[in-house]
């Protein structure tokens, strides 16, 4: 150890901190702070500091406590030396409660709470003697990930009922990402227990629902200051007219239809950006439909779909765009259902083009001459 001192000492500052982001900020942390003064100033500017994650992730996406030997030492001796610049912490349940007790965090203003039971959940946001409870008009941003691997008894509301209690105790938060777990899909379900609190602070939030129809009792006046709304939603979409809605993200692993695209094209009428990913093939898409208009779509990105949504959106006899979108999309894809830039011309004729190949037509040129060509390499 104390040669591998000697060789940090000998590197000037701007190489270590080359060297030190290439770890995370607790191995930075664990490592450096107390072996001298010159590695202690390092392990303390705030690009180690400020943003900490005391959990240890897999490679298939499930997070655990650290050991606790490194607890002890995060606890006893790193933290109460850190505290003032520590801004958001990424916790597990398990040592939660733990690191929050260690020391004040006067500037911590972001908590991430990884793999967390249901239970837990309820239980963490209801009890008054929890010490997630003394921060409560101090954070203004949460994520959460809730685990039901190994419950026993999961009532399918347990998520409705965490998301109210989140937002009743955190008075101030401006940020709530309630997304479902990467590992386990448990999706907002509002039908048998509808959200209850109101929010005049909250400003973006992420959900996955299970229908269209828990999206509209988020939109019903619960947040009036809301600007931002994510939500990843089942493919089964009711109707309803959203003015406020300005982009959409579309994900699922069952074909998007031209219906599905009318329909929502009608619900959100004022539509800027559209950003869909799906590589499952439609069903009817040789039927003769209704032409979808998007007067107001300024950014439209398909490069992750298959050809079956290219022809989707370029095609002018199935969707009509306005004349200044920028597109990015896949450009093999493009040739493929234009034969080689020959047939039917863009929709709009969109003025920006992305592409993925190096080796881009002069046809597109005079297919679409108002198109400016952006390659992605």
């Amino acid at each position: 150890m104390k040669y591998s001192c000697v060789q940090w000492n000998d590197l000037p500052d701007e190489i270590l901190m080359i060297i030190l982001k290439n770890l995370t900020n607790a191995e930075v942390l664990y490592s450096l702070l107390g072996v001298n003064k010159r590695l202690n100033n390092i392990a303390v500017d705030p690009v180690f500091t400020n943003n900490l994650s005391l959990v240890m992730s897999t490679s298939d996406g499930l997070v655990y406590s650290l050991s606790d030997p490194i607890l002890d030492r995060f606890c006893l001796y790193i933290l109460p030396k850190i505290h003032q610049n520590i801004e958001w912490l990424h916790l597990q349940s398990r040592s939660m409660e733990r690191i929050l007790r260690a020391t004040n965090f006067p500037n911590l203003y972001g908590i991430s709470l990884h793999n967390i039971q249901a239970k837990t959940a309820i239980d963490l946001f209801t009890e008054q003697t929890t010490v997630i409870h003394t921060l409560k008009k101090q954070l203004l941003s949460f994520i959460i990930d809730i685990s039901t691997k190994g419950t026993e008894c999961y009532k399918r509301d347990n998520n409705a009922i965490i998301f109210n209690h989140i937002l009743t105790m955190f008075t101030n938060l401006q940020y709530l990402n309630f997304d479902r777990s990467s590992i386990y899909d448990d999706r907002l379900f509002f039908c048998m227990r509808r959200p209850t609190v109101v929010s005049t602070n909250l400003l973006e939030l992420h959900v996955s629902l299970h229908t269209f129809d828990d999206c509209l009792y988020l939109l019903d006046g619960h947040f009036n200051q809301l600007h931002s709304l994510y939500v990843d939603v089942t493919n089964n979409f009711p109707g309803g007219i959203f003015k406020s809605v300005h982009q959409v993200s579309l994900f699922d692993e069952r074909p998007f239809e031209h219906e599905f695209f009318l329909q929502s094209a009608q619900s959100f009428p004022f539509l800027e950006k559209l950003y869909e990913c799906n590589h499952e093939r439609q069903m009817y898409k040789e039927c003769s439909k209704s032409i979808i208009k998007y007067p107001y779509l300024k950014q439209l990105d398909i490069i992750c779909t298959c050809k079956d949504y290219h022809k989707q959106f370029l095609f002018d006899t199935k969707t009509c765009l306005s004349f200044d979108v920028h597109v990015s999309m896949d450009y093999e894809l493009v040739k493929q259902v234009t034969c080689n830039f020959t047939r039917i011309k863009f929709v709009g004729d969109p003025e920006n083009f992305c592409g993925e190949t190096r080796e881009l037509s002069q046809h597109i040129k005079s297919y679409s001459p108002r198109t400016q060509i952006n390659c992605l390499l």
